[in-house]
């Protein structure tokens, strides 16, 4: 199963049966608001908090995923998932009354394709035969842990990023019809010195071409092989980092080939700077938008690449640099079951 240094090839293909995808109000005025399986009109949710809102995020789209594949919350042997408030108290909290054996997980960005990937192997492995992944972000909760509370209403720089509030869960089984995980490169750290919390993009955007290049080279393939390589919220800073990256190491990209999460979730004339990120981001994006373009038939192999960035509003307070990570999961679909 182990390709090369860091890349997993899951020979039974876990399948992912059903997802659920929940968004806020900024979210419903997007581009792939029809996406969604619940979009909010009310940024609290009918909560005391937005951390509190987020934890409802997430309670809604594994519940929307289980619903959705005719099961109960009793059938699921694990969950795995994560967030970035507070060590990851919302998801945790979240699964209390999803009452599922649940591991939690802390990639920032990235946990969407960590818990994927480890989801895959352990469903690979007979480990589970329901397994749920997922994970969820909150633009006032993030902004008040790692920048400003928005009440204080501090202007950003064009690098900035909006934080999507959304949440994106998958179901993952060991047989069934739906789009299938082929294989998984985990990520390495990777640190080029940048300390600007307000460009996350930029920070990322070498690891997510490390990881890139590793699963290309373990598996050796070309990029040719996918119809779809896309990364989680570079944004456009990071994107065009990113491209030309590749570009410099040689890396053939066809047109429209590279795509990135943070570039597609919103239209053109929402305040969202340089994109989106968010750990809702890639989740709600791959687990919503592109799955279904995949079960339409638009493509048939996709690469997703999930950034995060490892900082913490204490590492900034110390001057610390951004410590990056990138993890790769390939999802194909042809129909079979």
């Amino acid at each position: 199963m182990l390709n090369g240094h860091r890349t997993w090839v899951f020979e039974n293909k876990p399948v992912i049966i059903s997802t659920g995808t929940v968004g806020g109000p900024f979210e419903a005025n997007g581009r792939i608001a029809e996406d969604f399986d619940l979009l909010h009109e009310d940024l609290w949710l009918g909560q005391d908090s937005y951390e509190q809102a987020q934890t409802v995020l997430f309670e809604e789209s594994c519940e929307t995923a289980i619903e959705k594949a005719g099961l109960k919350k009793e059938d699921i042997q694990f969950i795995l998932a994560g967030d970035l408030i507070n060590q990851i108290t919302s998801t945790s909290f979240a699964c209390r009354t999803l009452e599922a054996p649940y591991l939690g997980l802390f990639g920032a960005c990235s946990t969407s394709m960590e818990g994927l990937a480890l989801g895959a192997l352990i469903v690979n492995g007979k480990g589970a035969k329901y397994l749920l992944t997922g994970t969820a972000s909150h633009n006032a909760a993030v902004e008040k842990q790692f920048r400003y509370p928005t009440e204080y209403g501090g202007q950003k720089p064009p690098t900035a990023q909006w934080t999507v509030t959304g949440a994106g869960s998958a179901l993952l089984s060991d047989k069934g019809k739906g789009p299938r995980v082929t294989s998984a490169t985990i990520g390495k750290v990777v640190d080029m010195g940048l300390s600007d919390p307000f460009n996350m993009g930029g920070a990322m955007a070498p690891a997510a071409v490390d990881t890139i290049e590793a699963h290309l080279k373990d598996r050796g393939i070309e990029p040719s092989y996918y119809d779809l390589i896309v990364t989680g919220d570079l944004g456009k800073i990071g994107h065009h980092i990113a491209l030309d990256l590749m570009n410099k190491h040689g890396l053939s990209l066809k047109k429209g080939q590279f795509q990135d999460c943070g570039k597609m979730i919103y239209r053109e004339g929402q305040p969202v700077l340089a994109g989106a990120s968010g750990c809702g981001c890639s989740a709600t994006v791959v687990y919503g938008h592109l799955l279904n373009r995949m079960k339409k038939g638009e493509f048939k192999k996709m690469l997703v690449v999930a950034t995060g960035a490892l900082l913490s509003p204490l590492t900034f307070q110390q001057k610390e640099t951004i410590p990056c990570i990138a993890h790769a999961v390939s999802i194909e679909y042809g129909g079979e079951e």
